[in-house]
């Protein structure tokens, strides 16, 4: 009986350290912040005109290549990156994305948006002051039309299906590599040279094979959708992903940086059966010896 009292003040204990301090400690040390917003709803006032059009696909193809294909490649219709990546992050700052999947893993609403005014539809309006312009002109300008049609074409020629590595490249890795994806080809380390993109951020850009541990799934979803949430300040835009994307992404960062996820967490109830079964052998054990002291 005294064992079990002890236990019970253990018990007692542990659980008013874990309801108590944990998450007091846990809401210090991780603000809340809000769900991710997956509508881009702050951009939606901006364009609500060209949600209310149908984009024209073939006209888009015209305006695309007319505006856009000087400085993004389109690999998949054939119009590729007129520059190496080291010239064109000299040029630019950063290597300019290849459209060919824009259409796919962006939000549309955002893709619009980011067209008209990229600065404030990735929230980096704090980086370009004092006579800082973005690499990318907006195209305000152009007709609620235009844009629709754009937007069609980008969505049109975008594939079907993604691998998540796929998705990871086209995402993230113009400024993040992450290493732990090819350690000894070296294929998936970011694409603007160092120091172009932490000339143009700021700071290097982190390595992301380890975040999926350092920082969990649910940091990364609200974070890729929008650092600000995170990080006011930061550098890093936001990048538009839709929900499946950004998803993938997570995904993939998981595959490198945490394979043997699904393989632990079978283990778990494998290892408490097993406590279980020795802290019955254990208990009568002990109530064995201590029936031949009395």
């Amino acid at each position: 009986m005294r064992e079990l009292k002890i236990l019970a003040v253990v018990v007692a204990f542990t659980l008013v350290t874990y309801w108590g301090v944990e998450p007091f400690a846990h809401s210090q040390m991780h603000p809340h912040v809000d769900p991710a917003d997956y509508k881009f709803t702050d951009v939606q006032e901006d364009v609500k005109d060209v949600n209310a059009l149908t984009g024209d696909a073939q006209n888009g193809a015209a305006l695309v290549q007319a505006n856009c294909t000087a400085c993004h490649s389109i690999e998949k219709e054939g119009f590729p990156q007129l520059m190496d990546n080291a010239s064109a992050a000299a040029a630019y700052g950063v290597v300019p994305p290849d459209l060919s999947s824009a259409g796919k893993i962006y939000s549309a609403d955002y893709l619009a948006a980011f067209i008209k005014d990229p600065v404030k539809a990735s929230k980096v309006a704090h980086k370009f002051q004092d006579g800082r312009v973005h690499p990318m002109p907006g195209y305000g300008w152009m007709q609620a039309q235009e844009i629709a049609d754009m937007v069609a074409y980008l969505q049109s020629i975008s594939p079907k299906e993604m691998t998540n590595k796929e998705v990871f490249v086209d995402a993230c890795q113009r400024c993040h590599g992450i290493k732990y994806g090819d350690m000894k080809g070296g294929s998936m380390a970011a694409k603007t040279p160092d120091e172009n993109i932490k000339a143009y951020m700021g700071k290097l850009p982190p390595d992301l094979s380890q975040y999926i541990r350092s920082r969990g799934e649910s940091y990364l979803h609200t974070f890729v959708n929008d650092p600000q949430k995170h990080l006011e300040g930061t550098a890093m835009p936001r990048v538009g992903l839709t929900e499946e994307a950004e998803t993938q992404v997570i995904k993939y960062m998981q595959e490198v940086g945490d394979s043997k996820k699904a393989e632990r967490e079978a283990l778990g109830p494998k290892f408490l059966i097993y406590l279980v079964i020795f802290a019955i052998f254990a208990w009568l054990w002990k109530a064995s010896k201590w029936r031949e002291v009395h």
